[in-house]
């Protein structure tokens, strides 16, 4: 792992909180868009080296609103960006982590995503990050 890519927020409303996380970080998202196949619209942010990734449920199934309902706003994943996330995932996996997905899947700002069981990272869900080329 090379350094955190991002961390993700669980929000209710992405609208209304567009607008306080652009009031502390002095500028709008830089980026929107819509994951359908996880229900979910995120906006980014980045002040300085460091991203924040907003994410509303689309449908009441998603991981998002599921998130939500047991714990609330706050947040939800610390990402962290891999050189090959094939071969890091295959790593960790020897290591005895458990994956929620063993084949990268595209995610939001243009990433191969896969996902560790927080049961395995004192309760934490980090997500694995690399960039699509």
């Amino acid at each position: 792992m090379r350094k955190i890519e991002h961390i993700g927020i669980a929000v209710k409303d992405l609208e209304v909180s567009n607008l306080i996380f652009e009031k502390l970080f002095g500028a709008p998202p830089y980026k929107s868009e819509e994951v359908a196949s996880e229900g979910v619209k995120t906006s980014f942010f980045q002040n300085g080296p460091n991203k924040i990734e907003l994410l509303e449920a689309t449908n009441a199934d998603s991981p998002i609103a599921k998130f939500i309902e047991k714990k609330g706003e706050g947040i939800h994943h610390i990402a962290f960006d891999v050189a090959d996330i094939v071969a890091e995932t295959k790593r960790l996996q020897e290591e005895g982590f458990v994956v929620l997905n063993e084949i990268p899947k595209k995610g939001a700002d243009n990433k191969l995503v896969v996902f560790l069981h927080p049961k395995f990272t004192n309760g934490v869900l980090i997500e694995l990050c690399q960039e699509i080329q």
